[in-house]
């Protein structure tokens, strides 16, 4: 039967945890990794609704890509939303799993399969793991050139039928020619100088702030907005796929309760 500890160095070697940021907490964050495993559920946050799911359905293990906790807890009480999730899987005996950044910067990570799937080539990252590198593959977002040169609406609407959503919010012209696009999951918008830099056309992430935004308009950026969530969940879906199938022979699966706080609604 695997362990915890062998789950986790199946999953810190697809996303080593050299490659997350400094202020992040990845890794095993809350368990025990000699306890058996059979049950693996995935997530982008671990909510009360998943860590329900996780005990109803006797999973071992949850993976979340937004580490809980994610800052010192000095007190554990289920006076708070962190509190009662951490206290229902602790009582129930579920350890808890975050790759987060090193997921995001991996070689085959969340940046490589959102530039893979909008079929970008001349790959390469933002911002470099190790910039002394000649041909560098590891590192903060990802930048290529798309296969002909399109336009802001075409790239939006690839975007679309990538990510599986109805909708993503722009900053620019939809005539705007696109040949270079960078691509940074989440709340990406801090990467909009390094896609200037690299001589980006378009960004494409989950969320940036107004000033981003205005900042972009400014530079002749164009930007696709995603939402953060649809920026990400597929990524962890395609990870309990990949996990069912390793030799460890754990089933896994993307969790069913999980969905995007935000709504659309037109009136």
């Amino acid at each position: 039967m695997p362990t915890i500890a062998d789950v986790v160095a199946l999953l810190e070697q697809f996303a080593p945890t050299n490659l997350a940021e400094d202020w992040d907490n990845v890794g095993l964050v809350v368990g025990d990794g000699a306890r058996e495993v059979q049950r693996v559920i995935t997530c982008l946050t671990l909510t009360e609704d998943v860590a329900d799911e996780a005990i109803a359905e006797q999973a071992q293990l949850v993976v979340t890509h937004h580490p809980l906790p994610f800052r010192p807890v000095k007190q554990l009480t289920t006076a708070t939303p962190e509190g009662r999730v951490l206290w229902k899987l602790i009582g129930a005996g579920i350890s808890i799993y975050s790759p987060h950044t090193a997921l995001d910067s991996a070689a085959e990570g969340i940046n490589h399969q959102l530039a893979d799937g909008l079929q970008l080539v001349e790959v390469e990252p933002l911002v470099p793991a190790d910039p002394t590198e000649a041909s560098p593959t590891l590192g903060s977002g990802r930048c290529g050139a798309v296969l002909e040169p399109t336009n802001l609406a075409r790239l939006a609407a690839n975007t679309t039928k990538l990510l599986g959503i109805d909708h993503v919010r722009v900053v620019g012209d939809d005539q705007q020619p696109v040949a270079r696009v960078a691509v940074a999951c989440g709340s990406g918008g801090s990467f909009l100088d390094a896609a200037i830099d690299v001589g980006a056309d378009a960004l494409v992430t989950g969320e940036a702030t107004f000033h981003t935004l205005l900042a972009a308009r400014a530079a002749g950026v164009a930007m696709v907005l995603t939402g953060h969530y649809a920026s990400e969940r597929f990524a962890l879906e395609k990870l309990a796929t990949w996990l069912a199938e390793q030799p460890l022979s754990v089933t896994a699966w993307a969790s069913r309760q999980e969905s995007d706080p935000l709504r659309l609604i037109v009136p």
